[in-house]
């Protein structure tokens, strides 16, 4: 009788080990793909790129980055929202993904909070108002009022996308100033940059990374900031606020997410890696000097931040009147 007996206990520690056993035990076994919905070249694709290269080498497989634009970012946060929830493929969301476009656009591909896992808070950056110095005159923000009421509809202002928060800092300077400046959106924040230092438009409320580079060259003025502070990566730049517009605030901000349902394991386990690479001083450092803000956000901590987020953007969307059918 020993011997059936020692049979049956083995066969129920196997059981008992199989059980233990976690989805992220073996994650990632193989390519994780990130989906930046935005083209390359642009600040979302930037922190993907960076954090995604450090998950790479921390994890021992590549996570690829594949950029999916159009629609305000709404396709490839679709394809994400629709894809098989095991952890292979994730999302670097934006405020606008994930918060503006809930109340922008008419129809909506995917819910932010009810299709998505939030993993890990990227970084938070303010937006710039720069223009093109050959273009527009005014080094401040009341010369380019001034200069803008001057010739209406003459200046036009580029964006990443409609329902971007490079879009709705623009309206909501219009709101706030009554200059009449024409909105140009673009599919991306790089393809913008690029015709704005062309002066095929002449300004743009861009992501501060996907700027500085060309303020610090020459190529671009900047006016101002649209965070509540001055930025420490261009200290000597004012906020909008304190330029005479008391109350005008639209940062920016980026995050992973993942499909619904992915195995809180595997989403657990990608919140503290993302966490662990945040905390690099050299990534820090980094991230400070093209004016990224780190915060160390569990995966519930970025759900609630993310329906703040929503109830916010909700409220500067309709005091702008934009709408997307």
């Amino acid at each position: 009788m020993r011997k059936p007996i020692a049979t049956l206990v083995a066969a129920l520690a196997a059981l008992g080990a199989t059980a233990a056993a976690s989805p992220a035990d073996n994650y990632p076994s193989r390519v994780v793909r990130l989906i930046v919905p935005f083209p390359a070249g642009g600040t979302t694709d930037i922190f993907a790129r960076h954090i995604g290269d450090r998950l790479a080498k921390a994890l021992g497989h590549n996570f690829v980055i594949d950029n999916r634009g159009g629609a305000g970012g709404n396709i490839g946060s679709d394809a994400v929202a629709k894809a098989d929830p095991d952890g292979y493929t994730l999302l670097m969301g934006t405020v606008g993904t994930h918060a503006i476009n809930h109340s922008l656009y008419a129809r909506m591909p995917y819910d932010a909070l009810r299709d998505f896992a939030p993993v890990a808070f990227a970084a938070g950056v303010p937006n710039i108002l720069v223009v093109n110095p050959k273009n527009v005159k005014a080094t401040t923000v009341q010369e380019f009022i001034a200069e803008a009421k001057a010739a209406p509809k003459k200046l036009n202002f580029a964006s990443s996308g409609n329902g971007t928060s490079i879009h709705l800092s623009g309206e909501m300077f219009k709101q706030m100033t009554g200059v009449d400046i024409v909105h140009v959106p673009y599919r991306g924040s790089a393809p913008a940059v690029n015709d704005l230092i062309a002066g095929q438009v002449d300004l743009m409320f861009d992501n501060l990374p996907s700027s500085i580079g060309q303020v610090r060259g020459g190529n671009l003025r900047a006016i101002a900031v649209t965070s509540a502070k001055r930025s420490p990566a261009l200290p000597d730049v004012p906020t909008v606020a304190e330029s005479g517009l008391p109350g005008f605030e639209a940062s920016s901000w980026f995050a992973i997410f993942a499909p619904a349902k992915t195995p809180p394991e595997i989403v657990q386990k990608l919140n503290a890696e993302v966490l662990k690479i945040l905390a690099d001083p050299e990534v820090q450092s980094r991230f400070a000097e093209i004016g990224g803000e780190i915060r160390p956000y569990k995966p519930d901590e970025l759900r609630a931040f993310v329906q703040s987020e929503i109830e916010k953007w909700a409220k500067v969307v309709k005091a702008s009147g934009a709408k997307i059918d």
